[in-house]
């Protein structure tokens, strides 16, 4: 029997018409589709494919068994991830060996701080595995700041908010352009290396970008409790003619 193909489709910032052509085909023409979800909420990657699905799709749901329950240094967390990553590979897996093509919704780009990277590593060489890329949400954030991120020789670094203290501090005081993601309950943490590293007035908060509901503050002007997918942004200043 034929092999079914495993897609890891990404889908964007969070707005239909920003999928790639690709993309929009694969997921219209799914018969089954998967997504990461947290157990009780019907998952930011189901919601933006909202009426795109076909009428007989079979939904599967992957509900993360933690998120941030457990320390991320605790080495339960880790247990756990491996565990529940490891069952939801068998059973795409499965429908894949079943001659079924199945496409994994994936918010903003599979390979960028995506859940799908490790589903990927677990298939590839098991049965075929695609990639769509998407437009990523930092991409959407900067966007919406309607500033552009990089100049010339700038260097554009990406950090995500779990990092400690020190570490954001010294690397948002050592690089040109900044993107942070995963900011989340680490608000307090990140606008306190920010202030450290001397650059509070050049940072920005892009809150559900390129959504509906997308907002756009100062980080000194945005409040205690944020979206765990804002991104906070310090445009690069460099050359230019």
């Amino acid at each position: 029997m034929t092999l079914g193909t495993v897609h890891g489709v990404g889908l964007g910032p969070g707005a239909q018409d920003l999928l790639s052509v690709r993309a929009d085909r694969l997921v219209r023409e799914a018969r089954h589709v998967a997504f990461f979800r947290k157990a009780g909420r019907p998952g930011q990657a189901r919601r933006i494919v909202e009426g795109m699905l076909r009428h007989d799709a079979v939904e599967h749901a992957m509900e993360y068994p933690v998120t941030t329950e457990i320390p991320l240094d605790d080495p339960r967390y880790n247990a756990c991830l491996s565990r529940f990553y490891a069952g939801a590979t068998e059973n795409l897996a499965r429908l894949a060996r079943s001659g079924e093509d199945v496409v994994v919704l994936c918010e903003g780009d599979p390979f960028f701080y995506g859940s799908f990277m490790h589903l990927y590593t677990r298939l590839a060489g098991t049965v075929p595995v695609g990639v769509v890329p998407g437009i990523t949400g930092m991409s959407g954030a900067w966007t919406a700041c309607g500033a552009p991120m990089t100049w010339g020789d700038d260097v554009l670094t990406v950090l995500t908010a779990t990092l400690p203290e020190e570490d954001l501090a010294r690397r948002i005081r050592d690089t040109d352009a900044l993107v942070v993601m995963k900011i989340g309950r680490h608000l307090a943490k990140l606008r306190r290396a920010v202030a450290a590293a001397g650059r509070e007035g050049e940072a920005w908060l892009v809150e559900h970008a390129a959504m509906a509901e997308q907002k756009v503050t100062r980080l000194g002007e945005a409040q205690a409790v944020t979206p765990y997918f804002s991104i906070l942004l310090i445009h690069g200043q460099g050359r230019r003619p």
